[in-house]
């Protein structure tokens, strides 16, 4: 499984919190790339809720992560 920050953001909309297989069932109705519905089938946990992207990739950048000011434009 790997990540990247394209095939993660694809998951920025997805109804959090989700479990795997509502996060598949996103990816597919969105039109998500298939690496990105492959990256979800492999999670181990089949029952665990995912509270937002970082429970699946823990090294998602969040906003804080890029120095750009919002109020500067």
């Amino acid at each position: 499984m790997y990540w990247t920050l394209e095939l993660a953001s694809r998951l920025e909309d997805a109804p959090w919190p989700a479990t795997k297989d509502e996060l598949i069932d996103f990816g597919i109705r969105s039109g998500a790339p298939l690496e990105v519905i492959e990256n979800l089938q492999e999670i181990e946990d089949e029952h665990e809720v995912f509270e937002s992207i970082e429970d699946i990739w823990p090294d998602y950048p969040s906003k804080e992560d890029f120095f750009f000011n919002e109020d500067e434009y």
